[in-house]
């Protein structure tokens, strides 16, 4: 269990009441006159994310007030736990239990500290885990989120090409899955060239992370995740300001091994595979250039408009690989497009797809668990701006419109018709602090996608 939640409370542990506005009022006529009193001297409101502290007669902290909204969610408590004084508390409130779940997950959520370079001596309060919550959701959602956070902020330093295979292989050990890599001048000798080319100028080697896991007769679910372990742009260098955020690139690979950890770790019926091309981009004399056309792993020949738009071909590479196998389902992540973030900020993911249902089952899950993405359409009438006079395609089309989709539909020519597959083009990160989000790489659509598999594969009675 994680170390801010309980699994029973202690003898001083202080009880948390849940109030709306509406609720507050028939709250004060009930409560003993001397707390009512106080509760009124503070001008608590029970605005939503506000508390009342009351104390008792000598002086200990006896009961917390707060308030919520009519719908109390995943971070409808998150502030709490850094601002409550140190202690532990529960719920006196009785929630349903998909509500306990998410308000002790987003408690967990909220305790995360990253400590790898400077010791932190903040403290947070303890919530008693509720009765009717979901305890292996709760951990296997929060321990998979701080693995994001830890992955993505970690600078490339330490979490390079090397550094992130060693994650995966931990991870793949610790559940008993199989691990292999395929690094430097073997992607060309394994006809992984776009891979190699980006990743060929760095100092540590590409490489092609792959997970197996589970029974050869469940149903294939295949993730793909982008690995750019830092993206200077290549020849087509990326100005100062733009670098400063690029350990991040790696977000969408911190997703799919996250996401494979909650797969795994609930023991899903289904036979699960992670490919995370893994590159730094780096500047050097045997870089890819502009111009240059390099050929995909599936045989079409990609024109290099940019090289800065190097990570849709990575994962072309990584796509057309997990296509073969004709996959029940295929998923990738990855921080692809500022247009993304232009056309939807940076707390919506965009979500594509070539099939509708799929689309449906995803929106109705991020909507169902708090975790929103918006889907943006594989606008077709976009295709013929990825043409190329002298290659198949090229990577970086011009004139700076719709680039979110025109990366999409990249991408999707590496996709078979009839392979279910979702691209997800997210942020990773939090520009700033916000109760359970702290300020630094973020997980994005976890809950969602998990939900997503758990229901379109369930258990064969």
């Amino acid at each position: 269990m994680l170390t801010c939640l309980l699994t029973a409370p202690a003898a001083d542990t202080v009880p948390l009441t849940l109030l709306t506005k509406d609720v507050l009022a028939g709250w004060l006529v009930d409560a003993p006159a001397a707390e009512a009193a106080w509760v009124r001297r503070l001008g608590f409101t029970a605005a939503p994310g506000s508390t009342a502290l009351i104390a008792g007669a000598d002086g200990a902290l006896v009961r917390v007030l707060v308030g919520v909204a009519d719908k109390v969610d995943i971070w409808s408590l998150a502030g709490l736990p850094g601002s409550l004084p140190a202690g532990s508390y529960v719920l006196e409130t009785a929630l349903e239990p998909v509500t306990a779940t998410a308000v002790a997950t987003g408690w967990a959520l909220a305790c995360y500290q990253f400590t790898r370079y400077k010791k932190s001596t903040k403290s947070f309060a303890s919530l008693v885990l509720p009765a009717n919550a979901d305890a292996a959701a709760v951990q296997r959602f929060a321990r998979s989120a701080y693995l994001v956070r830890d992955l993505v902020n970690t600078p490339c330093e330490d979490m390079g090409p090397p550094e992130l295979a060693a994650v995966a292989e931990s991870l793949a050990q610790e559940f008993g899955a199989s691990f292999s890599t395929i690094v430097g001048d073997d992607l060309l000798a394994q006809n992984y060239p776009m891979i190699h080319a980006v990743g060929r100028a760095a100092a540590k080697a590409p490489r092609l992370i792959d997970i197996r896991w589970g029974d050869a007769a469940h149903p294939l679910v295949t993730l793909v995740g982008k690995g750019v372990c830092f993206d200077t742009g290549g020849l087509d260098i990326k100005p100062a300001a733009s670098m400063l955020m690029m350990k991040k690139d790696m977000g969408g690979g911190a997703h799919a091994l996250a996401l494979a950890r909650m797969v795994m770790d609930a023991k899903l019926p289904v036979r699960l595979r992670v490919l995370v091309p893994a590159v730094e981009n780096a500047v050097a004399g045997n870089a890819f250039r502009p111009m240059d056309i390099i050929p995909t792993r599936k045989g079409l020949t990609v024109e290099i408009g940019n090289t800065d738009a190097e990570g849709r071909l990575i994962l072309c590479d990584a796509l057309a690989e997990a296509d073969g196998e004709k996959p029940a389902l295929l998923l990738d992540f990855a921080t692809l497009t500022g247009a993304a973030r232009v056309a939807l900020g940076a707390d919506l993911p965009a979500l594509f797809s070539n099939d509708d249902a799929l689309a449906a089952a995803i929106a109705a899950e991020a909507a169902a668990t708090d975790d929103p993405l918006w889907r943006l359409p594989l606008w077709q009438g976009y295709r013929p701006q990825l043409d190329s006079k002298l290659a198949d395609l090229n990577n970086a089309p011009g004139g700076g419109m719709a680039g979110a989709i025109t990366a999409a539909l990249f991408l999707e020519q590496f996709v078979s018709k009839d392979t279910a597959w979702a691209h997800v083009d997210l942020y990773s990160w939090n520009a700033s602090t916000r109760p359970g989000r702290p300020e630094g790489g973020e997980a994005m659509t976890l809950r969602a996608f998990f939900n997503v598999i758990a229901k379109r594969f369930p258990p064969v009675a």
